[in-house]
């Protein structure tokens, strides 16, 4: 294919200096797809028929980032990077033995082919190579696929995927951040290999799931339910995807809801995840009553226990786990406008002020995907809430224990000694402020900890 695509000078210049010693060399794989498609790419990994050890040879600065795999990390120095000191990873053309855990080949051996590393990738799209003096080197038909937006396995789907059962998931990862279909072949075998993500680790798991969720098209997720993956990893989305809402406030089931819900969030990885979740637990909390109307009372608790569970599963940290766990509880706070500046300032003080604005998004897109059932009034629900809780974070007012008037240090002063006695003074003192904001003076403080003391 008669394409020119520019490189970074680093590239350029390790793929110079490997053709200079007499070997072949290629960029390969993401940027050649990234740039066909006219993206920039974020990583540039380059492909050769030098070993590791000719590579190490040829380079002044490498890291050995995986010899046994044939893959070293040059680094390339200012002079030919135009900048700083940058990396990239150079793999030595393999064929992959026999794959026995559907992760990785048990052994590897080095290959002077092109043809045959990219006969070993997963899909068309991502088993291109360039240089400059050839071109892209297309067997497979990827620009073809990119083209007409398919994704499609290199070769037998059955083979790609039982090397690695990863790929499965990637899969629908690729069509939804490219907005591609999925070839019948490749998505048949991926029905019927999908049982073997159990082989796959939490984290790799996770990294691919992630990359969908955040996606334009979160609602590959529905595919990935349809073909039997989530069954896996997040048998959750299953229950909810079966969950009808017979309620004037709805017109979706749960996993549908959930997807609109997604798509009304900014693809960042908390809020994401949080509208993934806010209505994980409705299909054990559902009810209905006389007249045949579901509800789903204390889901929003059941939930943020379910979410958590979830997030363990896929090996989240815990501030990612923390933050969203605590969306998912409080994403129903206020939700008939009954609300008061007192209750507005306990609430804060649980949801805590950084996680506000993440709070409003996810209310407002849970609305957004509901039914036009009274909509006008949610709407004004939600402009209320908001209005009073920036009133009360504007005035700064107290709402967590650094917040008052007095410390520790005054406390030790009246006659306390360090410990959980001091602990229970802070709290109750900040449960006397969040109802009465104007005792965080540090004279009524004090006045209310002596009457504590003196019993």
């Amino acid at each position: 294919m008669d394409m020119k695509i520019k490189m970074p000078p680093g590239a350029a210049f390790i793929i110079d200096e490997l053709n200079n010693h007499g070997f072949e060399a290629y960029i390969v794989g993401g940027c050649v797809r990234d740039s066909l498609l006219g993206k920039n790419p974020n990583d540039w990994d380059i492909t050769t028929s030098a070993t590791p050890y000719q590579v190490k040879d040829i380079f002044k600065k490498t890291v050995d980032t995986g010899l046994q795999h044939g893959t070293v990390t040059v680094l390339v120095d200012r002079q030919h990077s135009c900048g700083g000191e940058y990396a990239y990873e150079v793999t030595t053309y393999r064929v992959d033995g026999i794959y026995e855990d559907h992760r990785r080949p048990k052994e590897v051996t080095f290959s002077n082919s092109i043809e045959e590393d990219l006969k070993r990738r997963d899909f068309t799209i991502n088993a291109m190579a360039y240089n400059d003096d050839e071109g892209v080197v297309d067997i497979f038909g990827g620009a073809t696929d990119l083209k007409n937006g398919v994704i499609r396995c290199v070769g037998v789907p059955q083979d790609r995927f039982d090397e690695d059962a990863l790929r499965i998931l990637r899969a629908v990862r690729f069509a939804a951040q490219l907005g591609f279909n999925i070839d019948e072949p490749t998505k048949e075998s991926m029905k019927n290999q999908a049982r073997f993500l159990k082989d796959i680790s939490a984290e790799r798991i996770r990294e691919e799931f992630t990359k969908l969720i955040i996606s334009d098209n979160p609602g590959m997720l529905v595919m990935a339910y349809e073909l039997g993956l989530t069954k896996v990893f997040f048998p959750e989305f299953d229950a909810m995807i079966k969950t009808d809402q017979n309620n004037p406030n709805h017109s979706y089931n749960v996993g549908i809801h959930t997807i609109k819900v997604m798509e009304n969030v900014p693809k960042d990885i908390t809020l994401r995840y949080a509208a993934l979740l806010h209505d994980v637990a409705k299909p054990v909390c559902k009810t209905t009553d006389e007249k045949g109307v579901d509800h789903f009372y204390d889901h929003p608790v059941v939930g943020s226990d379910l979410a958590r569970i979830v997030l363990r599963r896929l090996k989240f940290d815990n501030e990612t786990v923390d933050k969203v766990v605590r969306l998912v509880l409080y994403h129903d706070y206020g939700i008939g406008g009954q609300i008061g500046e007192k209750s507005i300032r306990r609430f804060l003080a649980k949801l805590g002020i950084e996680n506000f604005n993440d709070f409003i998004t996810i209310r407002e897109a849970d609305r957004l995907a509901q039914s036009d059932y009274n909509q006008n009034i949610k709407a004004e629900n939600v402009k209320k809430l908001k209005g009073i809780c920036e009133k009360v974070i504007n005035e700064k007012q107290c709402l967590k224990i650094s917040d008052l008037a007095i410390g520790g240090k005054d406390l030790i002063d009246l006659g306390m000694k360090p410990g959980k006695d001091m602990g229970d003074m802070l709290k109750y003192l900040l449960d006397e402020v969040l109802d009465e904001p104007k005792l965080n003076k540090k004279e009524k403080l004090t006045e209310l900890v002596k009457k504590k003391i003196n019993g």
